[in-house]
């Protein structure tokens, strides 16, 4: 018999040259590249391309990209018009798996049919990646105005991709400081190898769909909080804490009623996971600029992640990237439940990848069971009259 693993942990399920982690050092590298380099040194354009194609771009290929990118950020009217009649208190999670899988009818693809030589056309595997990376941020902040009554605001091909996203979501100039936050926090989000949501794209990847329909299922998987969800708990969790004083105290009753600490702990990291230091030190040059004023969601977070490792580093148990993302955004004043569409937004560059890369080589994932039923069963049909 097969032996049983919960939630295949540990289990091969693809090869891939794409991102790379070693938990156990604290190490993500995307195609090779540290991510504190591209952190430091890329923009989320550049870093798309590299997950996409392999290779860092040159200046011409990267100035194309970004160009395909600013030009296909419209949409048509039809899916404006359809968001209109959503559920205004829905949860943005649920609009954007709604709209982006429209997209496939409004945007015709004529899918990856089975012997369709479309999933081999490197034409239409490009054009695709590009229509839904640029028009996700537009469908996220198109939300931010329609659920509260108002018409979106159009995109504007001046400006970069975190920029457009600050403008369309605020209605006023991005600020520069909080644009180049967003881009970096866009770059720590967009790979991180075979995750739940990943392993979705594959998943519906392998069977030819629509990448809409692949780019959908991914975002359905992302929404649980035990995935994408987990920093809006985390800003929830700092909120019900209080004040840095009430740590302790809260923590202490937490762990004795054995409760999740969101934003605490990786099933890959067994010491800080790299992205949350770098959101760190970014929230902490953010409070700089702003003349060392610490929001009181930082400071109740520092003394929370200085308690918890404490009392779960040696197990292995330390932030996340979740742990900080949360505040940052907060800090934005992007509302709480707009964090995991962002996480969507930035995450699509991988998912992406991850499809091209499976075309590439494409099999059907069917894995099998192991069987716990009863077996040897007689049917006795019940008295009819």
């Amino acid at each position: 018999m097969s032996e049983y693993l919960p939630g295949l942990e540990g289990v091969p399920a693809t090869r891939s040259n794409i991102s790379f982690i070693d938990g156990e050092k604290g190490i993500l590298a995307y195609r090779g590249y540290p991510i504190e380099q591209l952190a430091a040194h890329s923009n989320f354009e550049e870093t798309t391309l590299l997950l996409l194609d392999g290779q860092l771009p040159s200046s011409d290929e990267l100035e194309q990209f970004d160009s395909q990118l600013r030009r296909n950020r419209r949409v048509k009217y039809n899916i404006r018009e359809m968001m209109k009649h959503l559920p205004k208190n829905g949860h943005p999670m649920e609009m954007l798996q709604t709209a982006l899988a429209s997209l496939g009818m409004f945007y015709p693809s004529n899918e990856c049919m089975v012997g369709s030589d479309l999933c081999q056309d490197l034409d239409y595997i490009h054009n695709m990646t590009v229509k839904i990376i640029a028009r996700m941020p537009v469908i996220v902040t198109m939300w931010a105005h329609i659920r509260a009554g108002y018409d979106p605001v159009e995109p504007r091909p001046d400006l970069s991709y975190a920029e457009n996203f600050l403008y369309m979501y605020t209605s006023a100039e991005p600020d520069p400081e909080l644009a180049q936050i967003l881009d970096t926090c866009l770059i720590l989000h967009a790979e991180h190898t075979i995750n739940a949501s990943t392993f979705a794209a594959l998943v519906a990847g392998s069977t030819l769909a629509s990448p809409y329909g692949v780019i959908a299922a991914a975002i359905g998987t992302l929404s649980g909080p035990l995935h994408g969800g987990a920093n809006e708990k985390v800003v929830h969790m700092l909120h019900e804490i209080g004040s840095p004083e009430n740590v302790a105290r809260w923590l202490d009753r937490k762990l004795a009623s054995k409760e999740k600490i969101w934003g605490m702990g990786h099933r890959e990291y067994k010491v800080k996971d790299p992205r949350a230091t770098i959101l760190q030190g970014l929230m902490e040059k953010l409070a700089e600029s702003r003349g060392g004023r610490v929001s009181p969601l930082l400071e109740t977070a520092l003394v929370l992640e200085e308690a918890a490792e404490e009392r779960l580093g040696p197990k292995g148990v330390f932030a996340n990237v979740d742990f900080y993302s949360g505040i940052l955004y907060a800090e934005m004043g992007i509302r709480t439940d707009q964090f995991t569409p962002i996480f969507a937004v930035a995450r699509a560059a991988g998912w992406l990848a991850h499809w091209r890369e499976q075309l590439a080589d494409n099999r059907i994932f069917r894995p099998t069971q192991v069987y716990t039923g009863e077996t040897g069963r007689e049917f006795v049909p019940i008295d009819r009259r």
